[in-house]
């Protein structure tokens, strides 16, 4: 059964330093070491003819506006991540509301279009993102955990009480293209030293790309023309060792009946009534 895989990459540069209110000259420049990585991203990408989709913070796309044209050239989706990686879920509602607006002109005016996607920082939607991506004419949210290898529609967020059954909303326009914690690069590698706890990853890639591919072939036996969406952060995956796993994965999975597609072709494609992701074991 053919698939489809996205690659996506949280290009978090500075603002997810400045998130953790880590703002020391060593802390922010492992954000500048991302938009050094950027460039030899872009350039895999092209030697292999690879078309990606980037969701970018507002605070990199004024800090570093060229390198992020230079991607949208390169033929690559942009789509929005908050401003400074801010949790929505500590904000008020017209702090949050304001922030999406802002980062969907600051994107429009960027690239020449609007945007069509947005993924929450640290995929934590607060009980207001979809209304806000609705009310913006965002067609996908890619924050959600609620499946696999489908796409779906998200629900209107309900009350949620612990001594009573979970009600399920009614669905919205905005489409869901889930992600894992387990498909991201940053818990498996990253170091964070943080005011009361250390976030220490040491695995090797090999690790980590052997268990992305067991993901894939499960998904390519079971499920018809499923949908793996991967995630990246360039100041992760960019170091020297890592990189070269990333080659070594990417050309293993060239000789499987998968193609790379930006999320938003596929998202468009569901919307006109593909079925994506249907599972159906032999």
């Amino acid at each position: 059964m053919a698939g489809y895989v996205c690659l996506t990459f949280d290009f978090d540069a500075i603002s997810v330093w400045l998130q953790r209110n880590m703002l020391t000259m060593t802390a922010i420049s492992r954000g500048e070491y991302g938009a050094v990585a950027v460039p030899r991203i872009l350039h895999l990408l092209k030697t292999r003819n690879i078309k990606s989709t980037w969701f970018i913070p507002g605070h990199t796309m004024e800090t570093y506006p060229d390198l992020c044209l230079e991607i949208y050239k390169n033929g690559h989706e942009i789509a929005l991540h908050g401003y400074a990686h801010e949790n929505f879920n500590l904000l008020k509602p017209e702090e949050e509301w304001y922030i999406m607006q802002r980062c969907y002109d600051i994107a429009g005016e960027l690239i020449g279009e609007n945007p069509k996607g947005f993924r929450s920082p640290s995929w934590d939607l607060s009980s207001r993102t979809l209304d806000h991506l609705q009310k913006l004419g965002l067609l996908y949210d890619s924050s959600l955990m609620g499946n696999d290898f489908a796409l779906y529609h998200c629900r209107k967020h309900e009350p949620i009480s612990a001594t009573e059954p979970f009600s399920f909303g009614a669905p919205t326009k905005i489409v869901e293209v889930p992600v894992s914690w387990s498909l991201d690069d940053y818990p498996h590698f990253e170091f964070v030293r943080m005011p009361h706890a250390i976030m220490q990853s040491s695995h090797t890639p090999a690790m980590m790309y052997a268990n992305w591919y067991d993901d894939l072939k499960y998904m390519l036996r079971d499920f018809d023309e499923g949908v793996m969406t991967v995630t990246f952060h360039p100041q992760v995956t960019g170091r020297g060792h890592r990189f070269l796993a990333l080659e070594k994965w990417l050309d293993l999975l060239m000789h499987e009946e998968i193609r790379f597609c930006r999320i938003d072709q596929l998202v468009e494609a569901f919307n006109r009534g593909k079925k994506l992701g249907q599972h159906r074991p032999l």
